[in-house]
């Protein structure tokens, strides 16, 4: 019986979320602790990457942390960010998170629609700036491939600027989960680091996944999944958990 659910993911903001409806309705626990975190390189690391932020005088950003990682490291290593840089986002939500950092103005803050890069907004603002020299903040786990730049007739340099890392459980941590949710591979890289011998440890933990790399990498750690989203009938993680919690009464 499924009493105590390990979510690593960050506790829902709002107290509408899914989640607590399925805690409520099925009687269960719901804990939520991401089991990885990104820290940002150093700005000695940064360095030896040999890229000057003060070199380019455009920006592409695909999250908030590439966001508070960028304007960190300028900081650190004494760059001035100018007012005449330019700013790329794949969504209106991380352009308005700029404002942390700088005064908004549209005519050098351009935003796409559909969080993606070859988003057709996006690539006709980019494409029209063309001259300028893109820098492109990355985590040191992005794909090459993963953010579509076809169709972008541009000058960029990908700069890693920050890093996904395991975060590990404190030895007195209790692991006393029925059932543990993931949602990239990283987590069961960490899960795998954690706990090298989970299946031997802990026999009855049933795993659930979100995501075909997700999935694959738990496979691949020789783990038995009870749940695999998305699905048609499941398309959302909680989904698939309330339709598995249903078939344990």
């Amino acid at each position: 019986m499924i009493k105590k659910i390990l979510v690593s993911q960050p506790k829902p903001s709002s107290e509408k979320s899914p989640y607590f409806d399925i805690a409520q309705r099925h009687g269960v626990e719901l804990v939520f602790r991401p089991m990885i975190k990104v820290e940002g390189l150093t700005s000695k690391e940064f360095r030896q990457a040999k890229i000057n932020i003060a070199d380019f005088t455009a920006v592409i950003f695909t999250a908030r942390t590439a966001v508070d990682n960028f304007f960190r490291l300028a900081e650190e290593t004494r760059v001035n960010i100018p007012d005449t840089m330019k700013y790329f986002c794949t969504t209106e939500a991380i352009a308005l998170y700029l404002q942390k950092y700088i005064v908004y103005r549209k005519r050098k803050i351009f935003f796409g629609k559909n969080g993606k890069l070859n988003d057709p907004q996006l690539q006709a603002a980019i494409n029209k700036n063309h001259k300028e020299k893109f820098l492109f903040p990355v985590s040191d786990v992005h794909k090459e491939g993963a953010h579509d730049m076809d169709g972008l007739k541009i000058t960029y340099t990908k700069a890693v600027m920050y890093r996904t890392v395991s975060n590990d459980f404190a030895p007195d941590e209790a692991v006393d989960y029925d059932m543990m949710l993931f949602f990239s591979p990283a987590g069961i890289d960490s899960l795998k680091k954690n706990f090298p011998n989970l299946a031997a440890d802990h026999p009855d933990m049933k795993i659930g996944t979100f995501g075909l790399a997700t999935a694959q990498a738990a496979k691949d750690a020789g783990l038995e999944l009870a749940i695999e989203a998305p699905t048609k009938e499941n398309p959302s993680m909680t989904g698939a958990l309330d339709a598995y919690l249903k078939t344990q009464k």
